[in-house]
This record gives C-alpha cells, sequence and structure tokens, in this order.
C-alpha cells in the first residue's frame, strides 16, 4: 500500500497558457515550482525577517505611490491589464498593489509563511508571485473567461462571483475560475492556509526583458522554499511563447 507522500508524487498536474494569451502579452514567461508536501510553516522566522528587510528597502527607496506605476515591470502588467479590458488603475496587479502598500502602511499583514515568503520576493522583483494550494485542482489553464466560470472571492467563498467575457482567468478541469483579472486576486479555493501542503508557485512578468529577471527570481524562491520541502521533490518549469504546457509528475 502506498504510503500519502507516495500517492501525492504520483499526481500529475497540467499548466497550459492558451495560445490567445500570448496574443494580449507577447513577452509573458513564468516560472512554475510545483511541491508536493510542505512543512516545517510554523519556521517563519527568516521569512519575516526577510519581509522585513524587503519592506525597508522599499521605504528606503523613496518611491511614491504616484510613481510605482512607471516602473518597468508594472507599467508593463497595466498594458497588459488594458489590452484585455480591465482599468489597471481600478485593478493593478498584484505586485502594484504590495508595493503601493507597503509606501502607504510601511509594512504588509502577516498573513502565512508561504504567502510572506512570496510577498518578500515579489517586492524585490517587482513581480506578481504567488502560492495557490491545488490540492483541490487537478490542473489549471490559462485562458480568457467565457464568463460563466463561478469564482469564489478570497476570503468571502459564499459570495460567487462571474468574471467578464474575455478576462483572463485561471481556470481548472471542472470549469471553476481561480483569479481574476489574472493575477489581480486568487480564489478562497485555491488560498494558502495552515492546512495546505500540495502547492504550485507561479512568478510571473510581461516586460521586455522578463525572461533573465523571472528564471532568476524562480531559483531563488526555489532555494528560499528549501526549508519547508522534501529534498529532490520540488519541480520547476517555464512557461513562454514557445513552450505553453508543462505537466508535473508529483
Amino acid at each position: 500500500m502506498k504510503d500519502q507522500s507516495q500517492e501525492l508524487q504520483s499526481k500529475k498536474f497540467r499548466v497550459e497558457f492558451a495560445e490567445e494569451v500570448f496574443t494580449v502579452a507577447p513577452n509573458l514567461y513564468v516560472g512554475l515550482i510545483a511541491v508536493p508536501h510542505v512543512n516545517n510553516l510554523d519556521k517563519d522566522a527568516e521569512v519575516n525577517a526577510l519581509l522585513m528587510h524587503m519592506e525597508q528597502e522599499i521605504i528606503n527607496s523613496g518611491l511614491q505611490k504616484e510613481s510605482v506605476s512607471e516602473i518597468p515591470t508594472i507599467a508593463a502588467w497595466r498594458k497588459v491589464y488594458s489590452q484585455f479590458g480591465a482599468k489597471p488603475s481600478r485593478y493593478p496587479c498584484a505586485a502594484e498593489s504590495l508595493i503601493k502598500r507597503v509606501i502607504e502602511h510601511g509594512s504588509l499583514p502577516r498573513i502565512h509563511t508561504l504567502v510572506n515568503l512570496c510577498n518578500a520576493i515579489s517586492l524585490k522583483s517587482r513581480m506578481p508571485i504567488a502560492s495557490c494550494d491545488i490540492a483541490d485542482v487537478q490542473g489549471l489553464v490559462i485562458r480568457h473567461a467565457e464568463g460563466n466560470e463561478p469564482y469564489l472571492p478570497i476570503g468571502k467563498p459564499e459570495e460567487r462571483e462571474f468574471p467578464a467575457p474575455g478576462e483572463i482567468i485561471y481556470a481548472d478541469q471542472l470549469g471553476r475560475a481561480h483569479s481574476r483579472r489574472w493575477n489581480w486576486r486568487q480564489s478562497d479555493v485555491v488560498k494558502t492556509t495552515a492546512k495546505s501542503k500540495r502547492m504550485l508557485f507561479t512568478v510571473e512578468a510581461v516586460h521586455q526583458e522578463a525572461k533573465i529577471l523571472v528564471e532568476a527570481t524562480t531559483f531563488l524562491l526555489l532555494e528560499l522554499l528549501g526549508p519547508f520541502t522534501e529534498e529532490g521533490t520540488c519541480d520547476k518549469a517555464f512557461i513562454h511563447g514557445n513552450s505553453r504546457v508543462y505537466e508535473f509528475q508529483m
């Protein structure tokens, strides 16, 4: 009889970016890290210290809220958001929201070890970085929404929404949406909690030099995940216009 870890490792998890997404974002480059089992999440002192350091770097930079949109990595996302019908001033990408919150409040809320880690690296790289609990998801397709995909807002799953047709979403095999407006906000189904074990991490960029920054950031995140994962179990992949699909063996 297989134990639980063996069962987790035997599962496949497919991630596909539809070709249509690259029409909207031709420079899109994505780093993916799949983790079959996370642990040691109570040992987060170093993660908190790292997040504090990155927050202080933002503050020390003298960056103002009104100039965040001019950061190249952020400006590129604003252009892409506009192209699929989302107003970036109302719906900023995840990285823009984090940076502006630090400028305004001096720090970010401490949510969860893995979320805090992603936020720290997001502040450093100025790119959206997400942790997704994929225990209840068999695969993801990033595509334009048809408008009939149910989305459960994070923290308010009872208030079901539907994305606007044409909006870019992360959709699963059941036709559920697990993000709104690409990476503006994820769903309650894939949110990271204290019970999260089977995870997918995403590092996304759409600016012209995305490849170098995404690859370096993905390797950094993979290294920092070491204390929370079993050695040799994590897998990584890179998505771009010439390689839109990857299937993890988890």
